[in-house]
Formats: structure tokens, C-alpha cells, sequence
């Protein structure tokens, strides 16, 4: 069974940065496109952010510029870059490999906390 661990979020004042990770148990990412998604409180999970396996990256507008998104399949890891974050970024972070923008193939990891705020 495929698992998905987050990591990287925190507590940052607006204009700040993080980078997030996501750690995947097995090879998955390297045969797929993976995604970054997140949940605010009181709304559902939305696409953030993806990269295919060679390198085609697509992001929801609200980020554009602002988030830079990168694989290593050697480790079965993917990224995401944050900066200069906004107070309406709070929210909680997940990967998973994805088609399109919405059709996840694995079962959600924990997430990680991200908080903009001042």
C-alpha cells in the first residue's frame, strides 16, 4: 500500500516562504504525475499545483508566480516552493499522484499545516 507523508509547514507571516515536501513509499512518482492539493477550514481540497514526468508543470492561478513546484524521482520525493505567501494560502497541504487536476490514484497522507499569518 502506497503511502504519502508531507512535511515542511509551519507558522509564517505574510510575505514569507516554505518549502514543502512529500515523501511517497514506494516509486510511484517517477511513473506518474503528482500534485500538491489543499483544504482551508470550511472548504473543500483544491488543486494547487502539478508536474508530469517530464517536467510540465500546471498551477491554479491564485499561485502562479508565486510557488514553484519539482520532483526528484530518485527519492520518490516532490516539492513545493512557497513564496510570498498570503493569509488566504492558510491551509492544509497534501500530495498525491494525480490525472488531470482531479483524479487522485492514492488514499490522502496526514498533510501538512500551513499558516500565514501575522
Amino acid at each position: 500500500q502506497v503511502q504519502l507523508v508531507e512535511s515542511g509547514g509551519g507558522l509564517v507571516q505574510p510575505g514569507g516562504s516554505l518549502r514543502l515536501s512529500c515523501q511517497a513509499s514506494g516509486s510511484i512518482f517517477s511513473i506518474n504525475t503528482v500534485g500538491w492539493f489543499r483544504q482551508a477550514p470550511g472548504k473543500q481540497r483544491e488543486f494547487v499545483a502539478s508536474i508530469a514526468q517530464g517536467g510540465t508543470t500546471d498551477y491554479t492561478d491564485s499561485v502562479k508566480g508565486r510557488f514553484t513546484i519539482s520532483r526528484d524521482n530518485a527519492k520518490n520525493a516532490v516539492y513545493l516552493q512557497m513564496n510570498s505567501l498570503k493569509p488566504e494560502d492558510t491551509a492544509v497541504y497534501y500530495c498525491n499522484a494525480v490525472l488531470g487536476r482531479t483524479l487522485i490514484l492514492y488514499d490522502w497522507g496526514q498533510g501538512t499545516q500551513v499558516t500565514v499569518s501575522s
